[in-house]
């Protein structure tokens, strides 16, 4: 036999007792141990090809360990899960150090390109104009992050990108009405290396058989470039309108802050205005707004009119809307709560950047859409 770690052979030496822990309990058995009497050097081709992880646990247990860790409030919360539903008693730093092997495993993957089950061509809906159309978005949110020793280090940015086939409010005849496909990504990524990343899997997909290509982003800096310059038939960036319907709220409570009721009407006849004439008609309409002489009221309208005015070429949604595009309703977004901040962003956490960074590509993994979770469970890999 080839030992792994200098190429020479590495002779049968011994049977030797192990025990691996399994969902149904500890495992005795006997398997072989092979010398490398170059390097000096033992291994068990057993536990290798049985997929035994290096803290001797079988593939299964594995398996449900990780998603424990990934779902659930803590890697202590975690441990407790897996006790109550599957009767494993694990502990707390086990769970965490399975579920960031497993985290880094995926994400060696992803840097390398690799992507996950067979390809399938997704049937993209059409817009008003019979093109089918295939979305991609990006966006950001920070997580808090912890020093080596214990110690506050600053933030780092998540990256999270995601590839999506959502359904449009009226679908033509042929096509079936159903949830959104959605393939994610995330990790702490710079931007620039991040972005090439969600080629592989738009590409598994069949993205490149759809007629259109629509961005949408939260308007972060740099989101746009980096869309055209990863995706270049993207005709169109559009400016999430979740974001801009959340900052009119925020200004209508500041205009009614004793009135709940008159600060939703408000809010709302905003959202109207934007969607129906685009983000400029509505910055010239706030522009000349009678603004109450109230302590920072008219800074903030200040500063959504300035947010408007610099993204008005992203926010035409009349025009975006006679075309039956999708101009988002949050999924970027809900994508960043659901995949990072339910996880890696509750009160008081901190984390290692290997750890974070780990746990991101697990639950984008998990959040993405059936089939992707069991896939790398079944070492289901392949090149782009």
């Amino acid at each position: 036999m080839s030992c792994p770690h200098c190429g020479l052979a590495a002779e049968f030496h011994s049977h030797r007792e192990h025990t691996s822990l399994s969902l149904v309990g500890p495992i005795p058995y006997r398997r072989c141990y092979y010398l490398c009497r170059t390097c000096g050097k033992g291994l068990f081709p057993f536990d290798h090809e049985a997929g035994m992880t290096p803290r001797h646990l079988t593939p299964g247990l594995e398996r449900v360990a990780t998603l424990a860790g990934a779902v659930a409030d803590s890697f202590e919360k975690g441990a407790e899960l897996l006790a109550e539903m599957a009767g494993v008693k694990l502990s707390e730093a086990t769970v965490e150090r399975t579920a960031e092997d497993a985290g880094h495993r995926l994400a060696d993957a992803v840097a390398a390109g690799r992507t996950l089950g067979p390809p399938v061509d997704w049937p993209w809906h059409k817009d008003y104009e019979g093109k089918t159309c295939a979305y991609v978005e990006l966006d950001a949110t920070g997580v808090r992050q912890q020093a080596p020793g214990g110690g506050v280090a600053d933030g780092r940015m998540a990256n999270v990108g995601m590839v999506c086939n959502p359904c449009p409010e009226w679908p033509w005849p042929d096509e079936k009405a159903g949830p959104m496909q959605a393939r994610y990504l995330s990790g702490l990524y710079p931007l620039e290396d991040f972005a090439p990343l969600l080629r592989a899997p738009a590409g598994r997909v069949g993205m490149d058989r759809a007629d259109r290509w629509i961005g949408l982003s939260d308007g972060g800096s740099g989101l746009e470039g980096r869309l055209r310059e990863n995706f270049p038939r993207v005709e169109a960036i559009i400016l999430d309108f979740f974001h801009p319907a959340e900052k009119l709220t925020g200004l209508s409570r500041l205009l009614h802050p004793d009135s709940e009721e008159a600060a939703e009407e408000q809010a709302r006849e905003w959202r109207h205005l934007l969607k129906g004439e685009g983000g400029a008609v509505l910055a010239a309409v706030l522009s000349e707004w009678e603004w109450p002489r109230r302590r920072g009221l008219r800074e903030a309208a200040e500063e959504i009119i300035g947010y408007l005015e610099n993204n008005a070429h992203r926010m035409e949604y009349p025009e975006y809307l006679a075309k039956g595009w999708c101009i988002g309703s949050g999924g970027v977004e809900s994508a960043c709560k659901t995949v990072v901040g339910q996880r890696l962003k509750l009160a008081g956490m901190r984390w290692g950047e290997d750890g974070s960074h780990s746990v991101c590509h697990l639950r984008a993994l998990y959040r993405s859409e059936k089939g992707q979770w069991e896939a790398f469970w079944a070492r289901d890999f392949s090149p782009n």
